[in-house]
């Protein structure tokens, strides 16, 4: 049944106002009242009004949505991921192994990437991740072996067939193993290469203005696959183009300790040292801090990316989440690479978010609604967006509908933490700058078949 109705006439030739209706529940990640929908301006591709609970829209639309049994939510934002390794889950040579050991099994497989893996692996990724509602991406790309020197832009074309943002971060690095580092002669590249394309692709896909579908971010790997020079030299070069910066960072106890190795300095004094500690800023992880660290990076306004399912996954630890945020520190999530997750869906974060944080804090200290914050507007934060992760008047129309008409939900009676709390993982519809892209829990622009079988023959090969 299409929800879909029409109310001026049928020879409109385009649609305008669209007044999404009735929902169950309404998260804005801003505590404005949108009990009783949003109106889309499909032509701006931005929210036009936010409709108060028992009220209709104060002026005129062209057609609604019925979203009387469903929950409605800003689009989710993952502010990390690495799409490539979809083709790497549950690669039996790399289970149950700790994040360095687990690194050096998976380089040498990576290695043999190539152009047409690295599309289907994208391809998938983000449909994977829109059908759980997720309309915005940050990924973190930083293998470039000679056969896959242009991923970043391959990474985009994917990127168009699906619809969504994506914040494609250019990851780097240039210390191999002979250097002292984890990864493979054959995935390093010298600096000068690194920084030349780094150029290149800002000049040619970053999209700097409000309503950007492709941006761009500079983001070394770690630092311990990378030199301090290289680390310094992004950094100014992303200054000079006005980019953000990305970079894994605390994420176990083995990095501190190779940092103070090599470095002499833990891992966030080592981020001060190269100049990184700055609101341009957003690291991965970022687990193991101490008190006075965590202080330091809220006083600078860096952002941190939780992710939840991955640190379980490798055993790493728990993101100190309250007290980061309690400094100023802005703290998203991410679903994390899906070698390290297994799966790429968004809501199933915020739920694993709200769960992991149970284990560190009292039952009243974080709540479903903190996780659904970090989630939306939270991530945008983090990715420093200010035009989407809410929903308000004139923010971009991102949004996803849930619907909860499944065995798991029913007996619920508050359908926002149902959806939380009841394992919700599948979106009924997603909008992104006010065009569909799922209905009926179906891609509308993509086979998802097709997509799957070219996929799992990449994955096959890529491993063979």
């Amino acid at each position: 049944m299409n929800p879909i109705q029409t109310v001026l006439p049928a020879n409109k030739r385009q649609m305008m106002k669209l007044w999404i209706k009735h929902p169950l529940a309404t998260f804005t990640a801003n505590r404005q009242d949108a009990g009783n929908g949003v109106v889309i301006d499909q032509n701006t591709g931005k929210i036009s009004e936010l409709v108060p609970s028992g009220q209709s829209p104060k002026k005129p639309y062209d057609q609604s949505y019925d979203a009387s049994g469903q929950v409605l939510l800003p689009g989710l934002i993952n502010t990390h991921h690495h799409l490539y390794q979809t083709l790497t889950r549950a690669y039996p040579p790399a289970l149950n192994k700790k994040l360095f050991p687990w690194l050096q099994t998976l380089y040498p497989i990576w290695a043999k990437l190539k152009p047409d893996m690295l599309f289907n692996a994208t391809q998938l990724g983000l449909s994977e991740l829109l059908m759980s509602g997720c309309t915005t991406v940050a990924d973190h790309h930083y293998l470039f072996p000679e056969s896959l020197t242009e991923a970043i832009d391959i990474q985009v074309s994917a990127a168009d067939s699906v619809g969504t943002r994506v914040m494609l971060t250019r990851g780097s690095m240039s210390l191999g193993e002979k250097d002292g580092g984890l990864p493979p002669q054959s995935t390093v590249q010298n600096e000068a290469t690194i920084l030349e394309d780094s150029e290149r692709l800002i000049h040619r896909y970053h999209q700097s203005q409000e309503g950007a579908k492709v941006q761009i971010a500079l983001a070394p790997c770690s630092p311990f696959s990378v030199s301090t020079e290289l680390m310094k030299e992004t950094a100014k070069l992303a200054r000079k183009h006005n980019v953000r910066l990305h970079t894994h960072l605390a994420e176990t106890h083995d990095e501190d300790n190779f940092c103070l190795e090599r470095f002499g300095l833990r891992p966030l004094d080592y981020l001060e040292s190269v100049d990184w500690l700055a609101n341009d800023v957003w690291l991965a992880h970022g687990i193991h801090f101490n008190e006075d660290e965590i202080r330091r990076m809220g006083q600078a306004g860096l952002g941190v990316c939780h992710c939840p399912t991955s640190n379980m996954l490798l055993a790493s630890g728990v993101c100190r989440t309250k007290e980061l945020e309690s400094t100023g520190v802005h703290v998203g999530l991410g679903v994390d690479g899906s070698a390290s997750n297994d799966g790429s869906n968004m809501m199933q974060e915020v739920r694993q978010a709200l769960l992991i944080n149970r284990l560190r804090y009292a039952a009243d200290e974080v709540t479903h609604l903190d996780a659904l914050y970090w989630a939306t507007k939270g991530s945008a934060k983090v990715l420093g967006r200010q035009d989407i992760g809410e929903l308000a008047q004139g923010k971009q129309a991102d949004l996803a509908l849930f619907s909860l008409d499944e065995l798991r939900f029913s007996g619920s009676h508050d359908p926002l933490a149902a959806l939380v709390l009841c394992g919700g993982h599948k979106a009924a519809a997603v909008m992104c700058a006010g065009e569909w892209l799922i209905k009926n829990e179906t891609l509308l622009h993509l086979d998802q078949h097709a997509i799957m079988k070219a996929h799992q023959l990449s994955a096959q090969a890529l491993v063979a």
